[in-house]
């Protein structure tokens, strides 16, 4: 979410007036994240946010627009995408496609603890359930092909052990995905980046409430699971170490299992999805650290966080999934 294109005060003005949520009252930009140029926008009728989007294309992003839109109708805490005056709910700004959503209360918790774990493994369960009869597909553009795609292009900064390791878990993810074992996993839309600072908390730290998801521009259709690792990978961790926080993780998956419960297929394939999760933002984080975009406010994440961790899952036994019912 770094300020990528300038938009003014005047710009907000005018593509206001394709909607009707009142008059500007306040602008100004969020300087976090690293893939979408952001503002906080304040009307006389409301607070919401304005994104502009840099990477992804105007055919892309109907699928996370009306997925959004989608699970705010079923009751899942998620940004409401707004409806323009001609009926849709994307439009251009300054050469950029653009969406106003609804801003949710809260703010994200940098140490999570075991409460606000719980919420955010329910919440993503009952999203992904929502999400079952959504009716459009895209793929998730940050899996496998991607991985495939982008390593030649990070290799040649890393010393031969980052090498080994990067090229070892990739052709492992490669050879896993051509068994018949990925088909067995339920799948549907996922969020693919639900970390702490995606997620919005009301309340107390002792008893918090949540806001909601944020920020899925990194959605696509992808095995649930991979979506579950993805988040504990992050919210369930010790940052210096990557080590799992076992009552976090714990309190994660049973709150998820309530809702959803783990099949037989997942639990079989937890070790290596937790070592899919943590490969996919190891190459990310290489590609925007050491081949970045130009941007006004730009701080890259530090690659080795996620290296520890992949090194981790790849040396330490997975903790077990929840048992599933039979």
């Amino acid at each position: 979410m770094a300020v990528f294109t300038s938009v003014s005060e005047d710009d907000a003005r005018a593509l206001l007036r394709r909607y009707q949520l009142g008059e500007l009252v306040a602008l100004r930009g969020i300087t976090a994240g690293i893939e979408n140029t952001n503002y906080f926008l304040d009307t006389t009728q409301g607070a919401y946010v304005l994104t502009l989007f840099e990477v992804l294309s105007a055919e892309q992003l109907p699928f996370y627009i009306e997925l959004m839109h989608h699970l705010a109708t079923r009751g899942v805490p998620v940004p409401q995408p707004q409806t323009l005056r001609d009926g849709t709910r994307l439009t251009t700004l300054n050469d950029k496609p653009a969406a106003i959503v609804t801003r949710l209360n809260g703010g994200y918790e940098p140490e999570p603890g075991p409460a606000h774990c719980a919420l955010a493994g329910e919440t993503l369960a009952r999203a992904h359930l929502a999400a079952r009869d959504f009716p459009l597909r895209q793929p998730n553009l940050r899996g496998l092909p991607w991985w495939q795609a982008t390593a030649p292009k990070v290799l040649p900064f890393l010393d031969a052990g980052q090498a080994a390791l990067l090229n070892d878990c990739l052709q492992e993810q490669s050879a896993f995905a051509a068994t018949p074992d990925p088909a067995a996993l339920p799948f549907g839309p996922a969020h693919c980046d639900l970390f702490r600072d995606n997620v919005l908390f009301d309340g107390t730290f002792e008893s918090p409430h949540m806001g909601g998801f944020i920020d899925f521009y990194f959605a696509g259709c992808d095995a649930w699971l991979f979506d579950v690792a993805v988040s504990v990978n992050d919210w369930c961790i010790q940052r210096s170490t990557g080590a799992f926080v076992r009552r976090r993780l714990q309190a994660w998956l049973q709150a998820y299992h309530a809702v959803r419960p783990f099949t037989a297929a997942e639990k079989a394939a937890w070790p290596i999805m937790l070592r899919a999760a943590a490969l996919r933002f190891w190459i990310s984080r290489l590609y925007d650290f050491y081949l970045p975009r130009p941007a006004q406010t730009l701080k890259p994440h530090d690659p080795r966080h996620f290296e520890r961790i992949l090194r981790l899952r790849s040396t330490q036994a997975a903790p077990a999934l929840p048992q599933a019912t039979a």
